[in-house]
């Protein structure tokens, strides 16, 4: 034969061949649970409280893109939207990304109080000539 017993035993791994082999595998788990398992659950938490916290006059981010104001919370898994002026829609909560910023809570006898906010900006900007 062309290899030699020494050869060949050395290519059976010998003793803790096994357990070298399967070492590395069982070291992955818990490197996968403090590099993304744990960090993924905690942002999870992060974002459902968020989403519990969003009231009306809030500006939010949806899932799709669409900026705009949350102007009614219709119940705990719904809120409506006005997108443009005029131009209501009802997202579910989860749709919610980012909450761009949190305003105080509005009062019942100022419903458009944002919209009146931002008609008087755009007017600064017209009278300003730009």
């Amino acid at each position: 034969m062309w290899i030699t017993e020494a050869y060949a035993q050395a290519a059976a791994g010998g003793p803790g061949g096994m357990l070298g082999g399967l070492l590395p595998l069982v070291a992955i788990i818990p490197i996968f649970y403090f590099l993304v398992w744990a960090p993924q659950r905690k942002r999870m938490k992060e974002h459902k409280a968020m989403i519990g916290a969003v009231k009306r006059g809030d500006r939010i981010v949806s899932a799709g893109g669409i900026i705009g104001v949350i102007s009614k919370v219709v119940d705990e898994s719904e809120v409506q939207v006005e997108i443009s002026e005029g131009v209501k829609v009802r997202l579910l909560r989860s749709s919610i990304n980012d909450i761009l910023n949190r305003s105080e809570p509005a009062k019942a006898s100022q419903d458009n109080a944002p919209e009146k906010a931002e008609k008087s900006e755009k007017g600064e900007k017209k009278g300003d000539g730009r």
